[in-house]
This record gives structure tokens, sequence and C-alpha cells, in this order.
């Protein structure tokens, strides 16, 4: 099934949409008064949504970026910011969306890679960028003045002007995505605008958002799950709150206010609203989490089920290189305890195993994945872009290896062990990271944890958000796991550091040197 056939047969909006910015279009044309997105300074009609993305795709003309530039932003999440990220599109320029938490140790090689044509920072930033930065550094302030003052304004007039834009073609790249790493040495995902649009309508065609759907995102722009966000929305034609300011502790009074109806979650997000729920039991809004990034443990999902009765939960699997592997659907969510899930519409799963040969259903091997959501390998890094993008000799598909493990049943339901990085051997009992933390989340009063392979000579390790002391969390879990993968050492802190996308840290020192002791 091509990218078209997925796209019209999908809820929303996505017809047979060439690039990104035709979805917000259809969106805009659909509804122009609706609510399109909102944050703390205010809210857009998709008509000005649109007209801004129009403004700002102008400034970028009017600046000399051409198709194929590099446009490095390196802001919090906004409105301004997602209409940046269609204007972009609209001059089929490269958007290279940054965490605003990335320090200039990495962020330095990531204009190295990426050599951006033009940087966007925050107000009182560039300096420090331009000490390293070959490009022009503009601060957001006068960017947007240059936008909104441009006759755009949030008018009815907004954009006409546009003059020097262009229509993206599918195979454009739209977006370089960098992923998180421990070291200087970044790695970008390079994402066409074909794969984009192929990837958001079929993940809407499995989730169904509404155009009566309020769009949680607490997630950057700069992480996949949050940037696809914008994208479900607008095939929606729904309103997405952006939630990028204000203490975790608001989020839940923020839901309430807002009629929020969909959560995307990351486990370290399900723990807050789950405690925040308890406190504060009265009523929501909320039909749809859905939750990818990493494991959601099975108690966090009884709980959310709990705190908010009737809201359904879409367990999901995906990485950056293919957006997304597999859905539960959800009106099938308590079925299959366990799986991710089927794959993408118009999309396929294989097992195989260490020599590439396809394993029957129930045997372990790695995941691969074929279809139009594969993207186009890494940035400049043709080495790595041939090891995990493999073209097929006979066929000439690309089939991603993902180099993370689990097994298919009979029925195509995906079930996830572990990522590369999450299997191990101890005292000669292959185990996963997942299988510990899942059965530390199982402990009543455990709010998080992390679970930590030895090396270099440390011991098994857990790390957990708690208020019980070590001995009684290793005591747990021996009840519940083989002797072989009770960690030896137990950390309990008030909270666990977390990265920039709001996962959880995964380094002992960096645990055990940030984490909040209790």
């Amino acid at each position: 099934m091509d990218t078209a056939t997925v796209a019209a047969e999908s809820p929303g909006r996505a017809g047979c949409a060439r690039n990104l910015h035709a979805l917000l279009d259809a969106a805009a044309n659909a509804a122009p008064q609706a609510r399109s997105i909102s944050d703390s300074n205010g809210w857009w009609s998709y008509a000005q949504f649109a007209a801004f993305s129009r403004s700002f795709g102008a400034w970028l003309a009017d600046r000399g970026i051409v198709a194929g530039d590099r446009v490095l932003v390196q802001l919090p999440n906004s409105r301004e910011l997602a209409a940046m990220f269609f204007g972009c599109s609209r001059r089929a320029a490269i958007f290279v969306p940054i965490n605003p938490e990335m320090k200039s140790f990495h962020l330095r090689s990531v204009f190295e890679n990426s050599e951006p044509r033009i940087a966007i920072v925050a107000e009182g930033q560039a300096g420090a960028v331009r000490e390293f930065a070959d490009c022009d550094v503009y601060e957001f302030p006068a960017v947007w003045s240059g936008v909104a003052g441009s006759g755009s304004g949030a008018g009815s007039g907004a954009g006409t002007g546009a003059d020097g834009l262009v229509d993206a073609s599918p195979a454009d790249v739209a977006v370089l995505n960098y992923t998180s790493g421990s070291t200087a040495a970044p790695k970008a995902v390079v994402c066409p605008q074909a794969q984009m649009v192929f990837a958001a309508a079929a993940i809407n065609s499995v989730l169904g958002y509404r155009g009566s759907d309020v769009v949680l995102c607490r997630l950057p722009f700069s992480f996949d799950y949050g940037l696809y966000q914008i994208l479900l929305s607008c095939l929606a034609g729904a309103e997405l709150v952006i939630a990028s300011t204000g203490s975790d502790l608001t989020l839940l009074r923020l839901i309430r206010a807002s009629g929020v109806t969909v959560v995307p979650l990351v486990p370290s997000l399900a723990s807050i609203l789950i405690s925040l729920a308890r406190r504060d039991p009265a009523p929501v809004k909320v039909r749809l989490f859905t939750s990818t990034g990493a494991t959601l443990p099975q108690s966090s999902i009884d709980a959310l089920r709990a705190q908010f009765p009737g809201a359904r939960i879409a367990r999901m699997f995906g990485i950056t290189e293919c957006k997304r592997v597999t859905i539960m659907p959800p009106e099938s969510e308590t079925e299959r305890p366990g799986s991710v899930g089927l794959p993408l519409p118009g999309t396929e799963v294989v097992i195989l195993d260490q020599e590439g040969t396809p394993l029957p259903p129930g045997c372990t091997g790695q995941i691969v994945v074929r279809g139009p959501n594969v993207m186009a390998g890494y940035w400049r890094a043709p080495e790595a872009t041939a090891r995990t993008f493999r073209t097929d000799a006979v066929t000439g598909a690309v089939a991603l290896h993902t180099g993370d493990y689990g097994f298919l049943d009979e029925d195509g339901y995906l079930y996830f062990e572990g990522r590369r990085d999450d299997m191990f051997k101890h005292k000669g009992v292959r185990m996963s990271t997942i299988e510990i933390e899942a059965a530390a989340m199982d402990i009543p009063g455990v709010r998080g944890a992390v679970a930590v392979p030895p090396q270099g000579g440390s011991e098994l390790t857990i790390c957990v958000a708690a208020d019980l002391p070590p001995n009684a969390v290793l005591r747990e879990l021996a009840l519940r796991l083989e002797a072989a993968k009770v960690p030896t050492v137990c950390h309990v802190m008030e909270r666990i550091p977390l990265t920039p996308n709001g996962k959880y840290k995964r380094k002992l020192s960096q645990l055990v040197g940030e984490g909040e002791r209790r």
C-alpha cells in the first residue's frame, strides 16, 4: 500500500498530501476558524496557523534560503515554533529542531554535522552560538517581529504576500531528527516529506484522533513523538495544547482547564499524572493515552485505568528511524497483555535470527521493518546507514534493522523484549532491563525504576523512585524474579533524573550523581 492510499483511507484530512504543509492547509481550508494550537500566550485558528507558516516561509525566502538548506532551530515549544516547522516545508528547507537543553558541547558537533544555513535561538543565546556557528544566527524575538510585522499579523490577511514559496516534493528531506546519545558524536535521522506524511496518516488511521479532540503536548518538538503531535492534530483538525512551561504539578490542572482528551505519554509523565490524579480525583475528559519512547509498565497501565476511568491506553512501539513500528489498537487495549500491537497499515514487521533468516512465530530475534515509513538513513553517515538501512539485492526494497529484539505471535502481534542495550547476560542467564524494571514497578510505593546492567566491575543495580528502604525493594524483587535477575544494589531516590525528552536517564553515574536522593 503506497503513501497516497494509506492517506486516503485514513481519518482526517491527509488526502493525497504531497508534503507536510499540505496537511495544515487542508485543515485550514476545512475549518479556518477552528482552534488549531495554543500555548501559555494564547491560541491561533487554523487560518492563522497556516498564514503565519506562510509568512515564516517568506521570511526564509527573503534571506536566500533555498530547497535543501538546513534551518536549525533551538527553541522551547510554542505556536511560533510549530509555524516555523511548516514554514520550512513551504520553502523545501530542512527543519532541524534541537532541544533547548542541549549544551554547547553537543551543539557544536550538531552544527558541524548539519551545516545549517541559518540558526534561530532563544533571546540572549546568539552570542554563545556564534562562537562556533558558521552561519547567520538570529534570536527568536527579532525573527518573529519580522514575521508578524510583514503584514501577516493575526488577522485575515496573514501571509497573502508570501512570494517565493515552493511546493516541496515527496522526496525532499523535511526534517533532520537528531537522536539522543551519550557522546558528542551526532546522529541525525533523515526524514523525507513522503515518509513523514505516510507515517502520520498511518498512525492516525489506527489511533483515530478526532476533530473534537484536544491534544496535550508536553514532549519537546525536537523529540519526534512530540513533533508528530502537530501532524496528527492537523490530520484530525484537532486542537494542540502546548504544555512546555510551568511545573509538572500543574499538568492535571491544565488538562482539566483545557478539556484535554488525548495525552501522549512516556513512563515518567505517566507516573506524574497517576500521582496527581490520586491526590485530585476530579473527573477529566481524557479518552485516550498513547505510550511510546519506552515500555510503559503494566502497573502504570493499571493505575491509569483506575485513575482515569473510561480512557483507553494505546501501547505503541517505535523508533525515530521509521517513526512507528506497531500500535495496539485502542479498542483492543485489554487484549494480549504485553504486546505492543500490529504493524502500521501498509508496513511489514519480520523477525530475523543472527544469520538474517526469518523466524517463526514465538521465536525471539531482531525486529526488522519494511514499508513507506522507513526513513532515508543517517545524515552524512554512510557506514551507519548501510548497517541499519539495508537494501535487498533482489527487490531493491530497504529494510530497517532496528537492533531491537522481540517476537511475533501467530496473528502478527509484536512482543517487544528489549533494545540492543537492554539485553544482557548475568550469571549465565539472558535477561533484559525491561523485565527487572517491570517487576520493580509492581512493588507498591515504587513510582519509577531504572535497571542498570553490570559493567566495568559494577553490580546489577536498580534505581527506584520510592519511599521504601533499599533492602525492602530488593526483598520484594526476590519475590518476583529469578535469583539471577535480582539486582545486588538498590539506590532509592525521590525522583529519577530525566533526559530532555522526558525519558529516564540510563547511566549509573548520572542516576546516582543527579538523582534526588531521599
